[in-house]
């Protein structure tokens, strides 16, 4: 047992089989199509994506000032560049699954033009923030963080500047997820 959940990739494949035969063992009840694949990949990635959001800000954030300097290394070089590695790419693929939902069932532009009504326009809302959030992701928080972490040369001024900046960036993030949760999982959009 220790060998099977000792490795993620197995797990992972594992997970996936099973996740297929519950698609195929309740066929006839719901339809599997690329609309609900879509929908269960935009849910993973989401979880993904907030879940490592929620452990920067609420775990590794807090924790780095009490941590002995001699042991910042593992978290900065090791740690670090592995969650922000999952945690943008899995913003990118939240978003563009969440718009591919959006664009097969037809309110995209409905809901990213506010043109609908109630459920669509809630969606929308809920659509601009998680763009708002990957924005950040991907411009802010990740550009900064290479700076703190060492990943690209940036002089002692540059880090010093660039940390608050990912922490701002970041901790908008925490606070437009709240509420676009509340709008993604309240609109219930068929």
């Amino acid at each position: 047992m220790a060998k099977l959940f000792g490795n993620l990739h197995l797990v992972m494949a594992i997970g996936l089989v099973a996740a297929l035969a519950l698609m195929l063992g309740f066929g006839a009840y719901t339809p599997v199509d690329s609309n609900s694949v879509a929908r269960w990949l935009h849910l993973f990635f989401g979880v993904l994506w907030i879940g490592l959001l929620y452990y920067l800000n609420f775990v590794q954030v807090p924790t780095m000032p009490s941590i002995p300097d001699e042991q910042k290394g593992a978290i900065s070089k090791h740690i670090a560049p592995k969650v922000l590695f999952f945690f943008r790419w899995a913003a990118l693929l939240t978003v563009v699954t969440g718009l591919w939902i959006a664009m097969v069932n037809g309110y995209m532009i409905e809901a990213l033009t506010f043109s609908g009504e109630g459920a669509v326009d809630l969606i929308g809302a809920g659509m601009w923030m998680a763009l708002v959030m990957a924005f950040n992701v991907w411009f802010i928080i990740w550009p900064a963080q290479k700076k703190v972490l060492g990943i690209v040369e940036a002089s002692a001024e540059e880090k010093a500047a660039a940390a608050p900046r990912a922490l701002i960036a970041s901790r908008t993030n925490v606070l437009l997820s709240i509420p676009m949760m509340w709008a993604m999982v309240s609109a219930n959009l068929g």
